[in-house]
C-alpha cells in the first residue's frame, strides 16, 4: 500500500465510488448500480449545459444517493421484515405513483413509516457526506434525495426548482437505469414520459429523451469510464483516507444499532495487535484500514438475520457467511482500497480451519500467488470483460496463467463466457480448472463453493 501512496494523495472519486459500491449492496443493487447512475446523470448534466462544478455536484449525488439507506434498516426492517427485499421490490416505484409502491412492497398504509423513514436516510446522506468533506452543494442535495417536481416527495415536501437540481437529475438518472435492465431503452422512455413534471424536472426527462439511448451504453463502462467521467477530478492527502474510511466503518456499523462503533474499535484492536507483533508501519496501517472497512458486506444482509434470537437456519447462515466476500469485492473492485481486499474477505477465517470459507477474485496473475499464499479455498479470475470490467487481462487469457500458479486450489472463470461454445477451451484445463456456471451469483457462490469441493 505504501507504494501506491507514493505521491502523497488519493483520488476523491475512488473513495466515492467505493462507499458508491456498498450502498449497491444495502439497496440489493447489482455491484456497478450506482456507478451507472453516476454515468447518466453526469451525462445528462453534460447535455443541459451545466458547468463543471455544478456538473461535479450532480456526479457526487448520484453516486452517493443511497449513503443514507443503513440508518433506517433496523427501523424498516421492524415493519417490512427483509429490508434488503423489500428496497430492491420497491425500487422502480418509489418515485411512482404511492398505489404502485404498496402493490410492489406487498404491504398495508405504511405512510407514515415510509415518510420516517426517507427522513431518517436524508439526514444520514447529509451527515456522512458533510463529514467525507464534500462541498456545501453535494450535502445539501443529498438532505433532499426524494423531493417529487410535484411536490409530494421528502423530507421537505420541496417542489419544482426548490428542489437542488443535483436531486433531479440524480433521480431520473437512477429510475431510467433501474427501468432501462427491467425492460429496455423503451420502457425506460414511457417510464420518463408518464412521471415528466409529476416526480421528474420535465427539462431533465427531455434531456434523457435526446440522448438517453447513448448514455445507456456507456454506463455500462464500468470503474475507469467513471474516474474519466469525473468533471472536475479532485485529489486529497493521503492522510484524509482514514477519516474517510470511518465514515465507509460507520455506514456499515449504521445497519445494526448494537454495532455502532464496532468497526472503529476492530481497526483500533488491529492496529494494536499489529504493533505489538513488530509488523512494519506500512503494515500496522494496513491493518488498521482493513478493520474500518471489513464489515461492508454487512449491509447485504437483512437485518431480520442478523436480529435472529437463536441458532440461524441453514439458509441465515449462508447469507452471513457471505458477507465477507461481499466486503472484499467492493475493496477489489477500488484500486487504491485493493490490497485491503484479501484481509477484509478473509476477516472470518480461523486457524483451526473452521472459520467461513474465503473466495479470493483475481485479476491477474501476481494476486492469483498470494490468494494461494493466504490459503484461499476457491480463487475466482475475472477478465477484464467480466461484470464491472475491473479485471486487466482478457479471461481466456487470464485462467490458464491462474491454473498453473493455483497449485491445486479450484479456479472459477468469471466474464467472457457467454455460451457453452464459449466454454469449450477452458474444458482442455481440467475438471479442476473451471466450472460451468452461467449464472454465477453471489448466492450461487455461496450456495455451490464450499471449503474442499466444487
Amino acid at each position: 500500500m505504501a507504494a501506491q501512496e507514493s505521491d502523497g494523495r488519493v483520488h476523491l472519486a475512488e473513495v466515492l465510488g467505493a462507499l458508491s459500491l456498498a450502498t449497491d449492496l444495502g439497496m440489493g443493487q447489482p455491484l456497478g448500480h450506482a456507478i451507472r447512475c453516476c454515468m447518466i446523470a453526469t451525462g445528462l448534466a453534460e447535455e443541459l449545459g451545466l458547468p463543471a462544478a455544478a456538473r461535479s455536484e450532480v456526479f457526487q449525488v448520484a453516486l452517493l444517493r443511497y449513503i443514507g439507506c443503513t440508518a433506517d434498516a433496523f427501523e424498516v426492517a421492524q415493519v417490512a421484515g427483509g429490508e434488503v427485499a423489500l428496497a430492491v421490490a420497491v425500487a422502480p416505484f418509489v418515485m411512482g405513483e404511492p398505489e404502485q409502491e404498496r402493490q410492489a412492497a406487498g404491504t398495508g398504509d405504511v405512510t407514515e413509516a415510509r415518510a420516517a423513514a426517507m427522513r431518517a436516510h436524508c439526514e444520514a446522506a447529509g451527515l456522512l457526506a458533510a463529514r467525507l468533506r464534500l462541498g456545501a452543494g453535494t450535502v445539501g442535495a443529498l438532505r433532499h434525495s426524494f423531493e417529487r417536481w410535484d411536490g409530494a416527495g421528502y423530507p421537505a415536501g420541496l417542489s419544482g426548482t426548490e428542489i437542488p437540481q443535483a436531486i433531479r437529475i440524480a433521480v431520473v438518472a437512477r429510475d431510467v437505469e433501474l427501468w432501462a435492465r427491467r425492460g429496455g431503452m423503451t420502457v425506460a422512455l414511457d417510464v420518463t414520459r408518464v412521471r415528466r413534471g409529476n416526480a421528474y424536472d420535465p427539462t431533465v426527462v427531455d434531456a434523457f429523451r435526446a440522448v438517453g439511448e447513448s448514455l445507456l451504453r456507456v454506463a455500462d463502462a464500468g470503474w475507469p469510464a467513471m474516474l474519466a467521467a469525473e468533471p472536475a477530478p479532485t485529489l486529497i492527502p493521503v492522510q484524509r483516507l482514514d477519516g474517510m474510511l470511518e465514515v465507509l466503518a460507520d455506514f456499515a456499523d449504521a445497519k445494526l444499532p448494537a454495532a455502532l462503533g464496532h468497526s472503529r474499535s476492530v481497526a483500533r484492536l488491529a492496529e494494536g495487535a499489529a504493533g505489538e507483533l513488530g509488523l512494519g508501519p506500512a503494515a500496522v496501517t494496513q491493518a488498521r484500514r482493513a478493520g474500518l472497512v471489513q464489515d461492508l458486506g454487512r449491509v447485504a444482509v437483512s437485518n431480520r438475520v442478523w436480529e435472529t434470537p437463536g441458532p440461524l437456519s441453514w439458509e441465515a447462515q449462508e447469507k452471513v457467511h457471505l458477507h465477507p466476500y461481499l466486503s472484499e469485492q467492493v475493496l477489489l473492485r477500488t484500486p487504491k482500497l485493493r490490497p485491503l481486499a484479501g484481509l477484509a474477505g478473509a476477516h472470518h477465517e480461523r486457524l483451526d480451519v473452521s472459520g467461513y470459507y474465503w473466495i479470493q477474485q483475481v485479476m491477474d496473475v501476481d494476486q492469483a500467488r498470494q490468494a494461494v499464499e493466504r490459503e484461499a479455498d476457491v480463487i475466482v479470475a475475472q477478465g477484464g470483460e467480466a461484470g464491472g470490467h475491473s479485471g486487466f487481462v482478457g479471461t481466456m487469457t487470464l485462467v490458464p496463467q491462474v491454473v498453473d500458479v493455483a497449485a491445486g486450489t479450484p479456479v472459477v472463470a468469471a466474464g467472457g463466457i457467454a455460451s457453452v461454445e464459449d466454454s469449450r477451451p477452458r474444458s482442455l484445463l481440467g475438471p479442476m480448472a473451471w466450472r460451468w456456471a452461467p449464472d454465477f451469483s453471489p448466492r450461487g457462490k455461496c450456495r455451490s463453493v464450499r471449503r474442499g469441493r466444487t
